[in-house]
């Protein structure tokens, strides 16, 4: 067995949802470089050509769709738009989610309800779309986005730790499901990743000290620093490649070991 090849991904469709810049775009990034044709979804034509202009400038040759991950029916359009273009989807990965930071007691409902919609129903949408395509082919890689508060709560998080529970269920329920048809479910639950959207948390306080929610993060990790989009770039192609053939309902945190560690005592 040539195992260095069992890491490939030639040949492979990889629809990758949200991912014109950030984590997603990263996963997109080496899925594209282990030779796999990436196909991903925004919600308008202007980030359409943000997410497009963003893989030109990497020298990656994407293929771009405007479609909601909460709307059924857009979905199931969007991958029938792919199976024309490109011959179908091998490796769905569910990178589109929102947060909301907000105290349980003040939020409201509605606001519950979208992030949950589009951190667990969109994932659940976008499987339904491409699971019979999978059987079809006789093989599948579903990669849900999960996260910490997959396993943990936090103050302010009550919808997105609930839609990521959920989503962690949701992950083996397909491989319970689906994996005598050989598709691989699977999740990915980032730790604190460095991203622009991170970047206020991580900025030097006036007195030069780390800002004290970095301080917190720092502590917690048993690395002693924040993830990188780059960090989660070899987890996704392995559970996206045939070398995770037998790995199934299982969520690889990326964490720098954060939820090994009990912190440090004061």
């Amino acid at each position: 067995m040539d195992i260095m090849k069992s890491f490939s991904l030639e040949g492979k469709v990889a629809l990758i949802t949200g991912a014109i810049y950030g984590i997603g775009f990263a996963i997109a990034e080496a899925m594209a470089g282990a030779g796999a044709t990436v196909a991903f979804n925004c919600l308008s034509e202007a980030d359409l050509e943000k997410g497009l202009a963003n893989y030109e400038a990497k020298g990656i040759k994407a293929h771009g769709y405007v479609a909601d991950v909460t709307c059924e029916e857009q979905v199931q359009e969007l991958v029938q738009k792919i199976k024309e273009d490109l011959g179908g989807v091998d490796i769905l990965v569910n990178n589109a989610g929102i947060i909301k930071r907000i105290p349980m007691v003040e939020m409201s409902s509605e606001d519950f309800r979208k992030v949950v919609d589009i951190d667990l129903v969109g994932p659940f949408i976008c499987a339904k779309a491409v699971i019979p395509g999978m059987i079809e082919k006789g093989h599948g890689k579903i990669i849900n986005i999960c996260s910490m508060m997959s396993e943990l709560g936090r103050e302010t998080v009550s919808a997105y730790a609930a839609a990521k529970g959920g989503l962690k269920m949701l992950t083996r329920n397909i491989c319970s499901e689906y994996g005598e048809h050989n598709i691989q479910c699977n999740g990915i639950g980032p730790g604190y990743i460095a991203t622009p959207q991170t970047a206020p948390l991580r900025e030097r306080q006036p007195d030069g000290s780390r800002h004290p929610f970095d301080q917190f993060i720092i502590a917690k990790t048993p690395a002693a620093r924040w993830g990188t989009p780059e960090d989660l770039m070899g987890p996704a192609v392995f559970l996206a490649s045939d070398a995770s053939d037998f790995v199934n309902g299982h969520v690889l945190y990326v964490d720098g070991g954060i939820l090994a560690y009990i912190g440090k005592q004061p």
